[in-house]
């Protein structure tokens, strides 16, 4: 008799049943401490895949006990008793699949992301939301035309923030070329250090983002391949965690490592190396004069830091902003409106005394309480939680008030827009991901078919843009507060020996400089302490991205104790910055939602914008198509025109069903039906609910609803409810 796998040692149908009996009870113990993990919705995907390892060598041995026992000529009973355990594993195993499938491709049970990104994508185009430039011509990668919905929706988003961010903070706007020259972006760092890391297809020389293949690959794996183990998902993970800090030695490793070719061919790729994002041009006809279309808007707001310090009546702190097109050349855009090579950015520079960075009115947003993602808990694998905001702040988890005041501001701002609450977050950057002279970074993270996308970046970037264009222009950008008596401070001073450092670090000489005069007072008296005993220290310039020795002769560290009538000091920055296309398509995407037409025979699409920002707040139709109704529909519609609503009429002689229909998908709010000559109906997107409203009173209504005045309760709650009685009423 040959060996038989010891998963079933068995000669008689007695022991096969015993044997599936104890099956039974085996894996239905696992089955339930799994289900019972799972609750709230699904297992951790490290969980899963552990049970899907499990499982997958369950049915491994099962599937030899099946073979071994009819190479054994078993007894039929035992023979199919052995298989029917064999099929309740395969069972089994396809649930796990299933469930760890949702868990990592983020499956609803009815439409997973890829599905519904196109659906959401197909709507967008088709109904002229945006669309790829110069469509005629095969268009351009990395670059939309917004069509005139879209326009709409872009232009309220904006309206919208100016609104909450300029007037009601009192700030400072300012409209920038775009065409910056060399000298601004080469202080600011652009011109050096603006890079990504390109690899090319070395038979065809197409052109790709380094960390791009590699997250692809990754993400691909871990989506796809359900069979890796949990340790091999982990190290996956982590790649994905720390793929912004690779060097390009590390991620051409990687590449090989993983074996990952060129996307189209499959051909070779070249090992990677830096690639200039800004777009280059030259200023006037001699060429001369080189510049670059501006990567971001915050550099014209830095180099007019002393005309704006002035106009606020050299008072601190002050906010400057901007609205403005950016360009960077990406080297291979994709994910539609979320990386494209022309783009809209909004940004604020709030101007702050380094000393002081408290703000006075942090109480307004201290009680908010949402989902944020310390860096400690990112580091330990958790994920984010809600936390009160003035709990991050005197927890110290948010650097100071000045920042978690514009991250509550950030918050209140996206979810007014109708940013799912829910799916954003604010995670802090690691320390990998900081520059040596930030203070502390947040990015407003939303969710969507893409996974979790950066659309605003909160940073307390210190004294380092303002530093930069004083020390390259020669002119300084600084600001005073003068005491009402004379101080004695002692002061920490830094004087750096230029002619020695120049010797030593010859073209690194500016950026070993602009280190050692960056250092607080605790790591210059380290470095003074250190010089004084041996003459010489290694020192960290995180912008060489190595250790350099630094001799005693090189800089002198001293306290100096002076009488001060006032004090003079560069500010500090806190930057929050919108990518407003980003912010766009997210909010296209959780607006977007699908419902079964009246006779549920089809899929309805809905955008549930806002009033604020719907592309067109209401729509006028004519019930039919009626000569009086008609007149009707045109004097509410100069009433709309008058009040400044956007509206649109139709008086097509389709079913009134199929007009709502068509306005749905616009995301139109509101629609006003003329049935009659002295009142109208006006019906809410969402619920389909209508209310009768006299002629007179319609533009009124639609005006204090649309502008939050009033809200859709409010009306249902004050005028006779409509119920429609026609099968044509809606589709």
């Amino acid at each position: 008799m040959p060996s038989i796998p010891p998963l079933i040692i068995s000669s008689s149908a007695s022991t096969g049943h015993k044997f599936l009996s104890f099956l039974r009870c085996r894996y239905s113990t696992l089955t339930h401490a799994f289900t019972r993990r799972s609750i709230p919705m699904a297992a951790s995907e490290e969980i899963l895949r552990v049970s899907l390892a499990e499982k997958l060598s369950a049915v491994e041995a099962q599937g030899n006990a099946v073979r071994a026992l009819k190479a054994a000529r078993a007894a039929k009973t035992e023979i199919d008793a052995a298989i029917e355990a064999l099929n309740g594993l395969k069972l089994e195993k396809a649930s796990i699949e299933k469930e760890l499938q949702a868990a990592v491709t983020g499956a609803d049970g009815s439409l997973n992301r890829e599905t519904f990104r196109q659906t959401v994508g197909n709507t967008l185009e088709r109904r002229l939301f945006y669309i790829p430039s110069f469509k005629i011509y095969r268009g351009v990668a990395g670059l939309y035309d917004y069509g005139p919905p879209g326009c709409a929706v872009k232009s309220n988003v904006l309206a919208f923030w100016r609104q909450h961010f300029v007037l009601e903070e009192n700030m400072l706007e300012v409209d920038c070329p775009c065409v910056t020259p060399e000298v601004v972006l080469k202080a600011s760092g652009h011109v050096d250090k603006f890079t990504d890391l390109m690899v090319k297809d070395e038979k065809t020389g197409t052109c790709y983002r380094a960390d791009h293949l590699v997250k692809d690959f990754c993400n691909e794996k871990l989506q796809k391949d359900l069979s890796i183990t949990a340790e091999k998902a982990a190290e996956l993970k982590h790649v994905l965690a720390v793929l912004d800090d690779l060097s390009s030695e590390e991620l051409g490793a990687k590449i090989k490592d993983y074996g990952i070719t060129a996307p189209d061919t499959k051909n070779p790729l070249s090992d990677p190396y830096p690639f200039n994002l800004m777009f280059q041009t030259s200023i006037g006809p001699s060429g001369l004069s080189p510049g670059y279309m501006r990567p971001e808007t915050a550099q014209g707001i830095f180099v007019n830091f002393k005309d704006l310090y002035y106009y606020n009546g050299n008072k601190l702190p002050f906010a400057a902003a901007q609205i403005g097109q950016a360009f960077r050349n990406e080297i291979s855009p994709r994910q539609g409106l979320l990386r494209v090579r022309e783009f809209t950015l909004a940004e604020i520079e709030h101007f702050v005394d380094p000393e002081n960075k408290s703000h006075p009115k942090f109480s307004e947003v201290a009680k908010l309480e949402f989902l944020m993602f310390p860096r400690e808990e990112q580091m330990s694998g958790h994920s984010a939680k809600k936390i009160p905001l003035g709990e991050a702040v005197s927890r110290g988890i948010v650097n100071n008030e000045t920042l978690g005041y514009f991250i509550g501001r950030v918050y209140l701002f996206l979810t007014h827009l109708g940013i799912d609450e829910n799916r954003l977050r604010f995670r802090q950057h690691l320390a990998n991901e900081m520059a040596h002279y930030a203070a502390d970074c947040w990015d407003a993270e939303i969710e969507c078919s893409y996974g979790w996308i950066e659309c605003v970046g909160i940073a307390d970037r210190s004294a380092f843009d303002l530093r930069a264009h004083s020390d390259k222009s020669g002119v300084a950008l600084v600001a005073q507060e003068k005491f009402p008596e004379p101080r004695e401070v002692e002061k920490l001073v830094i004087n750096t020996v230029k002619k020695e450092l120049g010797l030593a670090f010859k073209a690194n000489q500016r950026m070993v400089v602009e280190a050692l005069e960056a250092m607080d007072e605790k790591e210059a008296l380290e470095m003074k302490a250190n010089l004084e005993s041996k003459g010489e220290t290694e020192f960290l310039v995180c912008t060489l991205g190595k250790n350099v020795t630094i001799k005693k002769s090189m800089v002198t560290i001293s306290k100096e104790i002076k009488k001060e009538h006032h004090r003079v000091f560069t500010p500090s920055v806190i930057e929050p910055s919108f990518g407003i296309g980003r912010i766009i398509y997210c909010l296209f995407e959780h607006s977007f939602y699908m419902r079964p037409s009246k006779a549920a025979d089809a899929q309805l699409n809905v955008f549930r914008f806002p009033p604020l920002i719907a592309p067109i707040k209401c729509t006028v139709f004519p019930l039919v198509q009626d000569q009086q109704f008609e007149e009707v529909a045109k004097v509410i519609s100069q009433s709309l025109t008058t009040a400044g609503i956007s509206h649109k009429i139709d008086i097509t002689g389709t079913t009134i069903g199929k007009r709502y229909a068509r306005t749905d998908e616009l995301g139109v709010p509101f629609a006003i039906t003329v049935d009659s000559t002295s009142s109208v109906t006006i019906r809410e997107r969402d619920s389909k609910d209508q209310v009768r409203v006299n002629v007179e009173q319609t533009a009124s209504v639609i005006k204090d609803v649309t502008d939050g005045r009033r809200t859709w309760a409010d009306v249902w709650s004050t005028f006779p409810h409509h119920s429609s009685v026609s099968a044509d009423d809606e589709i």
